[in-house]
């Protein structure tokens, strides 16, 4: 028990000393729960028997009642145990493991991450909000969400915040009937946030600002042209866009009226117009407007 007691108190006096929190996803790690009652087991990845000896954060343990053949055995962790720990025979590093605890925020996905997907193709776009993680990653499937070394991670980060560009394999022509399921894990010093949630594509579709092309006198309105966003699914008869128009009328001498259609027609007497676009088949959410553009006619 004294013993024990004055590894723990070496390991406060390294983690005051000289640990520092991680800011990358170690290749190797395990999770702990704090005051979980139940060991941590770390394992040494060794093909060959024989003596190891185990180091935290490059101090060699000395306690050998922690040591169960070749594995490492660690009861009620807490913060002073976290870190880097490795396994050596004589001068040869056998494998490491970093040593993290379960974050215990009971933060939602949705509150932390938006996602958004422009159109129907092979990819759509996540962005991290919380800016208290200094690593995140994400990934797709039941391979992430277990936790599976087979998992494909997407890591990228932008000054500011989180921006991922995610893969997926589903068919723009096919009945979505499976959800995508997205995992996202995050590291703040040596805590890990995993999170995942579950979603069709088609919740999270929103296009870009569709295009004004021209404005044409019919009789007395005016028949606007607008084409879909460069990057809208094809065919665009399959795949359909409703559109909206915002217009001004002309100034005259009272306060400035705005009206808005549905209709390509609008009133010929308007000075500015602009325009935006949704999926109607799953009422997507409205692109952003497009610029005003002045009406000289």
């Amino acid at each position: 028990m004294q013993t024990c007691s004055l590894w723990i108190f070496g390991l406060l006096l390294i983690s005051l000393t000289g640990a520092h929190g991680l800011d990358y996803f170690p290749e190797n790690f395990v999770v702990a729960k704090k005051n979980d009652a139940n060991p941590v087991t770390l394992t040494c990845d060794t093909k060959t028997g024989g003596a190891v000896t185990w180091k935290f954060d490059g101090e060699v343990i000395e306690d050998d009642t922690q040591l169960k053949g070749s594995d490492l055995i660690l009861s009620e962790v807490d913060e002073p145990m976290l870190g880097e720990y490795s396994c050596w025979r004589g001068g040869e590093m056998l494998s490491s493991t970093y040593l993290l605890l379960e974050d215990e925020e009971e933060d939602k996905l949705d509150s932390l991450i938006s996602c958004r997907a422009k159109s129907y193709g092979c990819s759509f776009s996540c962005t991290w909000t919380n800016n208290k993680y200094a690593a995140v990653r994400l990934g797709l499937g039941h391979e992430c969400r277990r936790g599976l070394k087979s998992c494909r991670w997407v890591i990228n980060s932008l000054d500011g915040g989180f921006q991922f560009e995610l893969p997926h394999s589903l068919s723009p022509y096919a009945e979505e009937s499976n959800r995508l399921e997205l995992t996202a894990e995050a590291i703040n010093n040596h805590a890990i946030l995993r999170r995942t949630k579950s979603f069709y594509l088609r919740d999270i579709i929103q296009p870009d600002s569709p295009q004004i092309v021209k404005c044409q006198e019919v009789g007395q309105n005016l028949n606007v042209t607008i084409d879909p966003p460069a990057n809208w699914s094809t065919p665009h008869s399959f795949f359909t866009l409703e559109h909206q128009i915002e217009y001004v009328l002309k100034d005259d001498g009272n306060v400035s009226k705005t009206g808005r259609s549905s209709s390509q027609l609008i009133p010929k007497s308007i000075s500015k117009l602009r325009v935006r676009c949704r999926d109607p088949l799953v009422v997507s959410a409205w692109s952003q407007w497009t610029p005003w553009k002045n009406v000289t006619c």
